[in-house]
């Protein structure tokens, strides 16, 4: 898995990097109440979006790595109904605009709910872009059109912003973005299926058995994921939902990383069944929970150590008051390491992600507003976090029953332990540095980053955290670097 994840992600870094500037950028010209009218108009895009796939997109994982000459129909059965849901709700995006602002106690963000209504459209449209070329195993071809992707969609943002600074310019820009990428999905589909690019009545139906179940357990997942966004919006005006949001802060990398990793260990034990290598499939979990361990325990760590510095340096004072969200919220990245979505969805189990979301939705809107009332806005965050917790054991209770395996064998629990540990001892120099260094937080996040990545590396590679063959790997990928530390522990080649 790791070639393919590496390739992915390094075409994804430098648009998760123009991304993540986007909102840097966006606080520095705009007020609290604008910028708050901002982050509630792609709150509502996001839930939409992922909403209304109803799982047709991700389908298409499931289905592709198998589908043969029939490829280009599941495509185009996805494409048409994507197309469908995206003209749906943009239609009732528009006609119940008021009542949208009202619900979210924003008055100006209804004049603006057409524009999202058309984002939406072209988006939803699009969508299965890079799905279709990971599934088929362009991998190259997908991290080319990631970068070029969110590249491009960040420059249509902000340009227009620095031209006339605007809200509406800013839409205006997302708008026309999003016509160029539909049109070049469009053509890329074309070109790549040719004749076989066409409706199939039995192909969808077999799509849609899969896709309901999963879209079901989807919108679920949204309406737990988003419903704290949600509360606190219609609770508080646009300036306070401004702060909550911004204490919501999400990593680039943590997505990067875990959805890369888990689309291509989908592919590989969805190949791996198909070719009657089932026995290989936990080897292939245990391997990609692993690599994402080594990478988010640390990275968890030291965001809780620098996590006042990055919020004012990023949002300045203004929001000094998201830190203690950020910090809560900087717990769900440790359980990102156990990606229960893709498993579930391997053996098309949409049944028990629908059932965790549930239970997870549940313990939020019972939590919720006791813990907003008792604890503030970092109460919203900290019911959430709790609520993504029961949902990961539910899901590994789920996956023993599945592979009829105990608790010792679900997860890769020596090589976690050791990570969480290394990734403790590395925080000790870090914290002794941020308690010593009084200076510009920019300078002290280089400086912890500094010390915490160098401690952290040097025994992630002492204690062979990293196998030989990853680290042949990753020096090919970073100009065939040497690393001669010897390696204690060894793993199966990915």
């Amino acid at each position: 898995m790791l070639k393919p994840a590496l390739l992915i992600i390094a075409g994804r870094i430098a648009g998760f990097v123009a991304a993540f500037v986007t909102p840097l950028i966006l606080v520095r010209i705009f007020d609290l109440e604008t910028f708050g009218t901002y982050k509630q108009w792609f709150l509502l895009y996001i839930t939409l979006l992922t909403i209304t796939q109803i799982g047709m997109s991700e389908s298409l994982l499931f289905f592709l790595p198998k589908a043969d000459g029939q490829a280009g129909r599941y495509v185009m059965n996805s494409v048409l109904f994507l197309t469908a849901m995206g003209m749906v709700a943009a239609a009732l995006l528009v006609l119940n605009g008021e009542a949208i602002a009202r619900w979210m106690s924003n008055p100006a963000l209804e004049p603006l709910i057409p524009l999202l209504a058309l984002y939406l459209l072209l988006m939803q449209a699009s969508i299965g872009l890079e799905t279709v070329m990971t599934a088929r195993s362009s991998y190259r071809s997908a991290a080319v059109a990631y970068a070029v992707t969110d590249v491009t969609r960040v420059l249509f943002l902000i340009v227009p912003v620095l031209i006339a600074q605007s809200l509406r310019s800013l839409l205006y820009g997302a708008v026309a973005f999003a016509v160029l990428r539909f049109l070049y999905t469009a053509h890329y589909f074309w070109r790549t299926f040719g004749g076989s690019f066409r409706p199939d009545a039995r192909c969808f139906a077999r799509q849609l058995g899969y896709a309901l179940p999963f879209g079901l357990a989807v919108v679920a997942s949204i309406a737990q994921e988003n419903f704290h966004q949600y509360a606190v919006s219609g609770l508080f005006d646009a300036a306070t939902f401004a702060l909550y949001s911004v204490g919501c802060l999400q990593i680039p990398v943590v997505d990067l990383v875990a959805t890369t990793v888990c689309n291509v260990m989908m592919v590989g034990m969805t190949t791996a069944i198909h070719d009657g290598r089932e026995s290989q499939v936990i080897d292939l979990w245990h391997d990609a929970v692993r690599k994402l361990a080594i990478v988010f325990f640390p990275l968890g760590a030291l965001l809780l150590i620098i996590a006042r510095d990055l919020i004012l340096m990023l949002f300045t004072g203004v929001y000094a008051a998201s830190v203690s969200i950020f910090m809560v919220g900087v717990a769900a990245i440790f359980f990102a390491a156990i990606p229960i979505d893709g498993l579930m969805r391997v053996y098309a189990k949409t049944n028990v992600l629908l059932a965790i979301n549930l239970v997870r939705l549940v313990i939020i809107a019972l939590l919720i507003y006791w813990a907003i009332s008792s604890l503030g806005l970092v109460g919203a965050m900290l019911v959430t976090v709790l609520a993504l917790a029961v949902g990961k054991a539910i899901g590994l209770a789920a996956a023993m029953s599945l592979w009829r395996v105990g608790v010792g064998r679900v997860l890769p629990w020596g090589p976690l332990a050791l990570i969480a540990l290394v990734s403790l001892i590395a925080s000790l120099p870090a914290l002794a540095v941020g308690y010593g260094l009084q200076t510009a937080p920019f300078v002290r996040i280089l400086a912890i980053s500094i010390v915490y990545g160098s401690a952290y590396a040097a025994m992630a590679l002492g204690f062979g955290l990293v196998s030989a063959h990853e680290r042949a790997v990753l020096s090919h990928s970073a100009g065939r670097l040497q690393f001669m530390l010897p390696v204690r522990y060894q793993h199966k080649p990915s």
